[in-house]
């Protein structure tokens, strides 16, 4: 397999909206000659609302505020102790890729950085996220604009779930969320250990070179 060239960036905590907007002005501005990136982020404690987000699944208001967005799915939480990955490439690059297999690389992208701690995950084919027993630790949402993507994966590291209990998380009511801290010593469980096992796999099962910036 070919590799392609893949800039990583550690980007740390950064406002939501403003990372939104450099993503959006990224791919429109990219061309053929632009790299690949992944941008690795935390938000502060924000819900983002996709594209067709009914507002009745925010169940009760909070002093966390809620974000219109592009991507795709339904409302969901971020903050700080979740792993966001936002995904900029250019699908046209790869051979027989399209949008669905997009989002199914990235979500075998997670099950197997779970499998590097001895966990079971697994999708599903009609919710997509990465699931441990029944209960959601990573969830997805891309948009797609020139044939490119943007937006990605927000993977529950170790971090407070409670505000997910004021949504129907991405639309399904009495939807449980983990997170790795679950299920391994907290210790373990930092963003810092499990970015570079992300990146990994995803460079492995797309084909890329990485240069971490």
């Amino acid at each position: 397999m070919a590799t392609l060239p893949l800039i990583v960036r550690q980007l740390g905590l950064q406002d939501y909206q403003e990372t939104w907007h450099k993503m959006q002005s990224f791919t429109d501005n990219r061309n053929v000659e632009t790299a690949d990136e992944i941008w690795l982020v935390e938000h502060p404690a924000v819900f983002t609302q996709g594209q067709a987000g009914k507002p009745e699944h925010l169940l009760q208001s909070s002093n966390i505020p809620v974000v219109q967005s592009d991507r795709g799915g339904q409302i969901t939480y971020h903050g700080p102790g979740q792993q966001i990955m936002y995904v900029l490439i250019d699908i046209r690059r790869h051979q027989d890729l399209n949008v669905r297999q997009l989002v199914t690389a990235l979500e075998q992208v997670v099950v197997k950085t779970l499998a590097d701690y001895s966990i079971e995950g697994y999708p599903k084919p009609d919710a997509p996220g990465v699931y441990i027993d029944g209960k959601k630790i990573c969830s997805l949402g891309l948009r797609i604009r020139k044939g490119c993507s943007f937006h990605g994966l927000a993977f529950n590291i170790h971090m407070d779930l409670t505000p997910f209990h004021y949504i129907n998380p991405c639309g399904y009511a009495g939807l449980e969320m983990c997170q790795l801290a679950d299920f391994i010593a907290k210790e373990e469980a930092t963003l810092d250990q499990v970015s570079p096992k992300l990146i990994k796999h995803f460079a492995e099962l797309l084909g890329y070179n990485v240069t971490n910036i």
